[in-house]
């Protein structure tokens, strides 16, 4: 008989009472503080990815063996278990930067803002983006352009049904309905069924293999330049978060749902204030100077620095 297990009188062993200890212990654990939650699949796929990338870093080693991930893959394994956790407003493009044409214009205003553009689908709207009937694709203007086609008399023939969407859904889910539907452009709306932006499948896509980028598209400029004398030139669509980090964190100070700088200036004008007009938010003392606007929104800014902070940037 082996040593340490000792047996009854009938051969069977004895019941080992520090194994009857650990069961109370734990029976006392779940009904004091519960259940221990198991750890998740994607949980484990994650501290896996983390594993395996500190472990690359010990080898100082940036090729992977014969047929496992690379680092662009286990990035975009990443993305895709982060990806359920994101909705529609978060990957969506802004109502600001939204372009679209209006309902009576003529296919020649089409035909150029297509050219100039660069898009292959542009929303059509009746009288504000707030009320978007449908989409033209490029494709349907090609014939006309082609002249084997005549040129319509309105935009109607030509425009199609986008999908519709809350800005609550989430971005897996319009993943999925844009492949069934086979659509390929969602206008996102606010909780008053406004347009809130607008989301394209690429966009989607994006989120999961990173930025694609064609040669049509130009270099992004940067959001927040520093000038001398502590000024700093801004695009409108700057994040206030961005702009609390990078620059002053009272200009996020804001009671007003407001996410950007251009909105801001928007909130304090109570309008869209013209080029030229200086607007300064009393929180921070921070002047908003517009640089660009088109009557619609603010595209451009020059941020002046509070009086104090000025003098402390000259010195």
């Amino acid at each position: 008989m082996a040593e340490g297990s000792p047996k009854d009188g009938n051969g069977s062993k004895e019941p080992d009472s520090s194994s009857h200890e650990g069961g109370l212990w734990s029976g006392l654990k779940s009904l004091l503080f519960g259940e221990e939650e198991s750890p998740s699949l994607r949980q484990e796929l994650e501290d896996t990815l983390d594993e395996y990338d500190e472990d690359e870093q010990d080898e100082r080693t940036s090729h992977p063996a014969k047929g496992d991930l690379s680092a662009i893959e286990r990035q975009m394994v990443r993305n895709l278990l982060h990806f359920s956790e994101h909705t529609v407003d978060d990957v969506a493009v802004p109502r600001a930067d939204i372009i679209a044409i209006e309902e009576k214009a003529s296919f020649a205003d089409l035909a150029a803002l297509f050219a100039e553009a660069g898009h292959s689908r542009i929303p059509v709207y009746r009288d504000t983006l707030d009320t978007i009937v449908g989409m033209i694709h490029i494709r349907d203007a090609f014939a006309i352009l082609a002249g084997k086609a005549p040129v319509p008399d309105s935009l109607e023939p030509l425009i199609r049904q986008p999908l519709y969407v809350p800005e609550s859904m989430g971005a897996l889910d319009l993943l999925a309905e844009m492949r069934a539907k086979r659509t390929h452009l969602a206008i996102v709306l606010d909780e008053y069924s406004g347009t809130e932006g607008l989301l394209t499948f690429e966009d989607l896509v994006e989120e999961i293999v990173g930025e694609v980028e064609d040669e049509h598209d130009e270099e992004p400029e940067a959001m927040l330049v520093p000038l001398e004398g502590g000024l700093w030139e801004a695009d409108a669509r700057a994040e206030l978060e961005d702009v609390a980090k990078e620059i002053d964190e009272k200009l996020a100070d804001i009671e007003e749902d407001v996410d950007t700088l251009g909105g801001l200036a928007f909130v304090i004008a109570g309008r869209v204030p013209e080029p030229g007009e200086i607007v300064e938010h009393q929180e921070s003392g921070w002047k908003l100077e517009v640089l660009a606007s088109d009557g619609r929104r603010v595209s451009r800014l020059r941020l002046h620095p509070p009086a104090a902070k000025a003098i402390e940037e000259d010195n």
